[in-house]
């Protein structure tokens, strides 16, 4: 996933979850966030932050903010990009475990849910929903970074897939480099924990990537351990 037209800037605060008060160039500048989530070990004051220019002119908001750096980690925190990412890596067989995918659509309902991506291959069908995560703590990944009753319907739906014949997978997409291991964030999110535990039981595949991270792309990087 490329970016265009990319401007630096340094972190002030964030008023609210949609916007950030940057400074670009010696100018307060209020930005967009292109990620609700806290981000609070993430977006500090002071921090090195990286935006894209928006090119429409009716905009609120000149800039959307979509990567920070954590010490010398830079975090990309866009959280519409994974699902691109992770499409794009499939259709460009990157990943083992989906290579030579005859079939790809984004955005498919299921149940009570919409999956990111469905997919076939030969006689195998199935779902991927791609969860982005942003949130490292001495080396290890965990989702989610505040609690997400969205993300536990969507692990529950994903079991129903399996069991109703679809081969499906939860991809956690780390947008971060060097990053080798994954983990459910448990004390933030139990609910969430204790559902993916029960699909890993009941069959559903798990996939972890980390990325590969530019102040102007992110792609696809290492195939990282999941702990659960």
């Amino acid at each position: 996933m490329k970016y265009l037209d990319i401007v630096e800037g340094i972190f002030i605060d964030r008023p609210n979850r949609f916007i950030a008060n940057v400074m670009i160039d010696g100018t307060l500048e209020k930005v967009h966030v292109k990620n609700t989530g806290r981000c609070k070990e993430i977006l500090n004051e002071g921090t090195k932050v990286y935006l894209e220019k928006s090119n429409n002119p009716n905009r609120k908001t000149k800039y959307s903010l979509i990567s920070a750096y954590k010490g010398d980690l830079l975090i990309n925190i866009d959280s519409q990009v994974p699902n691109s990412v992770v499409e794009d890596a499939i259709s460009s067989n990157q990943i083992q475990e989906l290579l030579n995918v005859d079939f790809l659509k984004r955005e498919v309902t299921y149940g009570n849910s919409r999956f990111d991506i469905y997919y076939e291959k030969g006689d195998e069908k199935g779902f991927v929903e791609v969860k982005g995560v942003t949130l490292e703590v001495d080396g290890l990944s965990m989702f989610p970074d505040a609690p997400t009753e969205r993300g536990t319907k969507h692990v529950l739906e994903m079991i129903k897939t399996i069991q109703e014949g679809y081969k499906s997978y939860i991809f956690f997409l780390i947008q971060m480099e060097g990053i080798g291991f994954f983990t459910p964030n448990e004390i933030m999110d139990k609910d969430f924990a204790k559902a993916l535990k029960l699909a890993k039981k009941e069959g559903v595949n798990m996939l972890a990537y980390n990325s590969i991270v530019t102040q102007d792309e992110i792609s696809l990087g290492k195939k990282v351990k999941i702990l659960v």
